[in-house]
């Protein structure tokens, strides 16, 4: 639809443009309505999606006609900006049972860009992994819907993209360190562990980083302290892989068990 395309942007503070103009709503369900409509862009959601999200479980007796109303709005706003009425019904649609959004969200653009950057992990070019994961976290500008009231469906959809950006986080430093940066992102990932102090990956990849520093005794004492973490909030240990990889660090030749911990797949162990 070139001009007449609606761009949603949800990673960080919400906002929606068409063209040149800001459609973003001010009022607090319109947002929730467009929030859901944008995360589900060309794909029909069921009135009873949205009703889930603005009033959970409860809805109102009005809940149809209000939602009706909702929708009548953020369609105005879309018609302020397109030459015709009929683009902007064009673009929010009604089916039988819901509504569809015709747009373009950072999300898409987001996982694009990951899905690229996995590829490029595993046809052995890190270079092009680090850069393009790289580029992927850079569309995230705070967390997810920052600024729009979250009901079921959007707590759930919030919940999603941060987890998935931990994992493309993840594999980001791990194609890093691929590529020997390890100095470099010492301070990136010590701040990981104080903000995720169960994420053992991401002690992982710390201790991994350090001990290649040079950092042998910081290295052996990170894993002492995800230790104590862990024994103190759920009364266990850290992970066999963790320990295998301490204990080579101990024998004083990590580099296979290294290799392998490197190779992992993120979001396999820890809680974020």
């Amino acid at each position: 639809m070139g001009s007449s395309t609606v761009s949603i942007q949800v990673l960080g503070p919400f906002s929606a443009s068409l063209g040149d103009g800001v459609v973003t709503p001010n009022a607090a369900k319109q947002r929730q309505v467009l929030a859901v409509l944008g995360l589900n862009a060309r794909r029909v959601v069921s009135v009873s999606t949205l009703s889930e999200e603005i009033w959970g479980g409860h809805p109102p007796r009005s809940s149809t006609a209000a939602l009706q109303t909702y929708i009548f709005h953020l369609r105005n706003r879309l018609a302020a900006f397109v030459p015709r009425e009929r683009v902007a019904r064009e673009l929010l649609r009604t089916s039988h049972n819901g509504y569809q959004l015709e747009c373009r969200t950072d999300v898409e653009d987001f996982h694009q860009l990951a899905q690229a950057g996995r590829k490029a992990m595993e046809a052995g070019d890190p270079q092009a992994a680090s850069g393009l994961l790289g580029r992927a976290l850079a569309l995230w500008r705070g967390p997810a819907l920052a600024d729009v009231r979250q009901g079921r469906v959007l707590e759930t959809e919030a919940a999603s993209l941060e987890e998935t950006r931990l994992g493309v986080l993840e594999r980001r430093i791990q194609a890093d360190l691929v590529l020997n940066r390890d100095a470099d992102i010492l301070g990136e990932l010590t701040g990981l562990v104080a903000r995720y102090p169960m994420h053992e990956n991401f002690w992982g990849l710390l201790m991994t980083a350090l001990y290649r520093s040079g950092h042998v005794a910081r290295a052996l004492d990170a894993f002492r302290r995800l230790n104590a973490i862990l024994d103190e909030e759920l009364g266990v240990g850290p992970s066999l892989r963790l320990q295998r990889l301490h204990q080579a660090m101990l024998s004083g030749d990590p580099a296979e068990d290294v290799a392998a911990f490197l190779a992992q797949a993120p979001g396999r162990s820890g809680a974020a």
